[in-house]
């Protein structure tokens, strides 16, 4: 009797722990169509999310939220630019990306003090010009001594003011020539750093910081060589200026102005030269 105790107890004994391992592996099968099942939908969710973007491409369409024609204000709404203008010179108003240099009050007042003296040379010369009287001319043939005297008086004070006259057109020239002296060194300061210039009629150029790249990926350091490749069957030019350029497809006046030196790209911008400052 004792015995067959004993052998329904094991019986017992085994069942159990036959369910026991039954249910383990019930369980751990479970387990793995749940991680297989979670696993799948994390594949899914990834292959239906959108791609991470890289970095904005820099084309005159459009350049952080900034666009052609846009007024000074929507600009500075973008929050795109620092709000302090960095030059005022030749009537635009120039800004920097934000992040970017301070403005720089020494080189301002210079700006200013050259503009001012070209527009007030300017302004003095063609009124002198329209002035100047001509020479005294030839005398009549029964002309008196007293005649000629005058006429000789009013020939030397045509000449001295014809004399004025030039002098005066010569400075201005002069100030007109070391204005363009300050228009490119102000280029040149924010050559790598990057502005934005409005004229009173909206945005009228667009100078890329060195980071920035175009669709195409050419920028700052990249070859003239891989400029002609790229954009040589699009209108790429080499300018009087020194400059390659190249229009703006399907926008009228804007082109993309890339300066150069040494055979590498050290700046590029978008602009249309047609819209005046002042």
């Amino acid at each position: 009797m004792g015995k067959n105790r004993a052998s329904v107890r094991a019986v017992g004994v085994g069942i159990s722990v036959a369910l026991l391992v039954a249910g383990a592996a019930a369980c751990s099968s479970d387990g793995e169509k749940d991680t297989a099942k979670a696993g799948a939908a994390a594949t899914g969710a990834s292959a239906t999310a959108s791609p991470s973007k890289g970095p904005e491409a820099f084309a005159a369409a459009g350049y952080r939220g900034l666009k052609p024609g846009m007024a000074k204000d929507a600009g500075l709404a973008t929050g795109a630019l620092e709000s302090a203008p960095v030059s005022l010179l030749d009537g635009c108003t120039d800004f920097v990306y934000k992040g970017g240099p301070a403005p720089d009050p020494a080189r301002m007042a210079a700006e200013a003090a050259t503009e001012t003296r070209y527009k007030d040379l300017n302004a003095k010369a063609d009124a002198a010009s329209g002035k100047a009287p001509a020479p005294g001319g030839a005398l009549p043939p029964n002309a008196s001594a007293k005649d000629a005297a005058a006429a000789a008086a009013g020939s030397a004070a045509g000449a001295r003011d014809s004399a004025d006259a030039a002098k005066l057109i010569a400075d201005a020239t002069q100030a007109l020539v070391d204005l363009r002296f300050a228009q490119e060194a102000k280029d040149k300061a924010y050559l790598t750093t990057g502005r934005v210039s409005f004229a009173a009629t909206g945005l009228r150029e667009l100078v890329a910081p060195a980071e920035a790249r175009t669709a195409e990926g050419l920028g700052a350091g990249s070859t003239v060589e891989a400029l002609q490749q790229a954009y040589g069957a699009k209108g790429l030019q080499s300018a009087k200026s020194g400059k390659y350029v190249m229009p703006v497809e399907g926008q009228q006046g804007w082109q993309y102005e890339f300066t150069v030196d040494a055979g590498k790209v050290t700046g590029m911008a978008a602009v249309n030269r047609e819209i005046k400052c002042a």
